[in-house]
């Protein structure tokens, strides 16, 4: 999926958020955006889902060359795109199975018997080291964060997204749950070549797994600074306040 931002401005509560933000994202392309707390980096990803909050009050959202500003969120899911939470949230009383069943009829063009449904879900909760007794509790209820994370993977990998954003997979997985589930996503993102992520983080520790192509530092609530990996780690060594350059600066054009 090609997704772009063009001089994106938001407000929440009456507040700038992000200001004049401009991202491209081509086909099979993997993004990192990072940057401290409170500089819009999950506002983006809940924009880009279309949360009704979050107002644009100027730019667009455009997916293969269409806007999508005024889409509402079923139909940018029907789009194919899916933001892994960074704070998943819990439903008392709805088994997870089920959950998972009402979103993949909603957004699919896949019909499976309820059968097929629960194998196909029961082999990824395989690779994914998941206890296949979570599918039948409580949605997320009593989940740890790992537990949690690992859920949206299983959600990831039934609905078979176009465009993923990632908000903060690595906080709350340890060292082997991360590599379980970026094995997971590395393994969809290489039988599905056009699809393209977003990946919202503090670290690089994610980005030593998922490798992206392009790393954008934000600050104020817009990109101060593009380039390859090797900024990531750069912002590993000296942090979000220091003065740096990079050799071949990169913009996504």
């Amino acid at each position: 999926m090609n997704l772009e931002l063009e001089n994106l401005s938001v407000k929440v509560d009456n507040k700038d958020i992000l200001k004049d933000f401009n991202l491209k994202i081509k086909p099979g392309e993997i993004h990192a955006i990072m940057g401290p707390n409170g500089v819009g980096k999950s506002t983006l990803s809940k924009v880009i889902m279309g949360y009704p909050d979050y107002k644009i009050v100027k730019g667009d959202i455009k997916v293969d060359n269409k806007s999508i500003k005024e889409l509402e969120i079923t139909k940018r899911a029907k789009l194919g795109i899916f933001l892994v939470y960074q704070n998943p949230v819990s439903i008392e009383g709805v088994r997870s199975s089920e959950v998972l069943k009402s979103s993949y009829d909603a957004v699919s063009n896949e019909k499976k018997s309820l059968y097929e449904f629960i194998t196909n879900i029961e082999d990824i909760s395989v690779e994914l080291n998941m206890n296949k007794d979570m599918l039948h509790r409580e949605f997320n209820v009593g989940f740890s964060g790992g537990e949690r994370k690992k859920n949206e993977i299983l959600w990831l990998l039934m609905l078979k997204p176009k465009f993923i954003i990632l908000d903060e997979l690595d906080s709350g997985l340890d060292v082997d749950s991360l590599k379980v589930v970026t094995e997971a996503l590395n393994k969809y993102l290489e039988e599905n070549k056009e699809t393209s992520v977003l990946i919202i983080t503090h670290y690089t520790r994610i980005l030593d797994y998922l490798k992206p192509k392009y790393v954008h530092m934000v600050k104020d609530g817009t990109i101060i600074k593009s380039g390859d990996f090797s900024l990531a780690k750069l912002i590993e060594k000296y942090g979000y306040n220091q003065s740096f350059d990079i050799k071949g600066d990169l913009t996504c054009e």
